[in-house]
């Protein structure tokens, strides 16, 4: 693969120092290759889902997407945890995402998140998750009122 692009990373929306910085570029888009440039690389070889029209061998935008953003929110649910002091032991978030047309043009995707906290009360639950997605999770904030994420923890609806 090429070098990636000239671009050095400067991004303006932080109040603070930028924490991390990574580099991708793909070629073939997604039936192609990429890879990333940072602390660690990255290679993954694109194809379309087996639904989509593809053979499946390899892995998919939505599949990366969905891996990624149950990683960063269940972060995201430890940080605020700690905050609180409240343990969240065996923590994990599963994520599914959906991608299909959208009504006036082009094509969207669709995000669902399951938190589960083992032994959290459904309200202590409850607050941490919200404040997760509401401010602190990157994640969310980009797909804020883009996207719909449904999220629910240990089996109930977040607000």
């Amino acid at each position: 693969m090429s070098n990636a692009s000239k671009f050095d990373g400067t991004i303006s929306q932080f109040d603070g120092d930028q924490l991390y910085f990574v580099k991708a570029k793909v070629e073939g888009g997604r039936t192609g290759h990429g890879e990333t440039e940072g602390d660690d690389t990255l290679k993954v070889d694109l194809r379309l889902p087996k639904s989509m029209g593809g053979t499946g061998e390899g892995s998919n935008p939505e599949e990366l997407f969905a891996a990624g953003y149950a990683a960063c929110f269940e972060g995201a649910v430890r940080f605020v945890a700690g905050q609180q002091k409240v343990k969240v032991d065996g923590a994990s978030v599963a994520s599914a995402v959906g991608i299909g047309p959208r009504n006036d043009s082009g094509f969207g995707i669709k995000v669902k998140l399951e938190v589960s906290l083992p032994g959290v009360d459904d309200a202590t639950a409850l607050e941490i998750v919200k404040t997760a997605h509401e401010k602190v999770c990157p994640y969310s904030h980009a797909t804020r009122g883009n996207v719909d994420v449904d999220i629910s923890v240990n089996g109930k609806t977040v607000a």
